[in-house]
């Protein structure tokens, strides 16, 4: 047990966002780190289309490092890779406080922060001054100021910005917290998106060979918006190395219990599982050996996370679940995961990628 894990329950008794922050700022004067990250239960993993290679599938997803401050730090607690942001083109406080609310009971989180980060040239000169290691690649979370008069040039604005210092990029156009952002995702808005930021891309990366940039999706999407995402990918995002499935959720389970279940923002933790993995599978059911696919939502065990690399999944993410059981959970996911792995006789992550998924045609 870490200094960070004996903690926890201190930083619980904290309003959410004041833990948030306390957290941030002891990791920065490196409070609480363990001296060596165990490798004894680490499961590499390479992303087939992207070529990205982990040192275990199991991420530290966006939100918990926006402004690329601690992306060191967490790295020494078993993640085998971490992402930054979500970060805009110009710094914005986000949307008035309280916006971020514990359902302890649920083992859920509501958010709705609003992309608040200190700008782009904040998050780069941070990644400059540390950037990523080859054990723990880091990507860069791109977003839209909410006052922006064309979200699109924003994100061509990121990548650009970005794209020196990151292993992998991710275009965020599924966070609820920015009213119109998840209109992008809309079949005639998409295109536009996908073709401005694919000339970005390309201009970025000086005719090398390019970076990976990943999709983040929401889970709030009916089968037809499902069907022409996927219709749209196919004829203008073939550029594209991935997805990230999923989002947080507006929906409201009917077993949530904690009284703060009915605010507004952005539903995540152990409520979005079992969501966030039904829609993985829709799209791995299609897109299956096209893209890459990140699963996130809801990830809390090594159970969880060998779900959703059942479900299509080549690596997973987590945020919300550290809420509860502290940076420590990553070696128990990755320790459980390597033995579900054994158990049901696959040699690697790669082996059950997709094992759930009907057989394709």
């Amino acid at each position: 047990m870490s200094l960070s894990d004996l903690a926890l329950p201190l930083v619980k008794k904290l309003p959410p966002e004041a833990a948030h922050t306390a957290t941030i700022k002891g990791l920065k004067l490196g409070l609480g780190l363990p001296r060596i990250a165990s490798s004894s239960w680490q499961t590499p993993v390479r992303l087939p289309r992207s070529g990205l290679q982990f040192g275990n599938p199991v991420g530290l997803a966006a939100g918990f490092d926006k402004n690329a401050e601690v992306h060191a730090p967490m790295s020494r607690f078993g993640f085998g890779f971490v992402e930054c942001g979500t970060v805009t083109p110009e710094p914005q406080p986000g949307n008035p406080k309280p916006r971020l609310f514990r359902l302890a009971e649920d083992h859920g989180v509501i958010n709705r922060l609003g992309f608040n980060n200190h700008g782009l040239d904040y998050f780069v000169r941070r990644l400059r001054r540390t950037p990523p290691g080859p054990t723990c690649p880091v990507g860069a979370n791109v977003g839209a100021n909410k006052t922006s008069s064309d979200f699109i040039a924003d994100y061509e604005t990121g990548i650009a910005a970005v794209y020196p210092v990151c292993s992998y990029i991710t275009i965020n156009i599924s966070s609820p917290n920015t009213p119109g952002l998840r209109g992008l995702q809309g079949k005639a808005a998409l295109q536009e998106l996908l073709a401005r930021c694919a000339t970005a891309h390309a201009a970025a990366s000086h005719g090398e060979a390019k970076k990976p940039v990943f999709l983040k999706l929401a889970p709030d999407l009916s089968e037809r918006e499902q069907g022409e995402i996927i219709d749209t990918l196919r004829s203008d995002g073939a550029w594209l190395s991935g997805l990230i499935i999923s989002n947080t959720t507006l929906d409201r389970p009917d077993h949530l219990v904690n009284a703060h279940h009915a605010e507004a923002g952005g539903l995540s933790g152990a409520p979005l599982m079992e969501k966030s993995t039904h829609v993985l599978k829709d799209f791995a059911s299609e897109l299956f050996g096209e893209f890459d696919l990140i699963g996130c939502g809801g990830v809390q065990s090594g159970a969880d996370a060998y779900a959703k690399i059942r479900a299509g999944a080549h690596a997973v993410q987590l945020y919300s679940a550290l809420t509860y059981h502290g940076p420590g959970l990553i070696a128990q996911i990755n320790a459980d995961l390597a033995h579900r792995l054994g158990a049901d006789g696959f040699s690697s992550v790669e082996a059950a990628v997709g094992a759930d998924l009907p057989p394709r045609a």
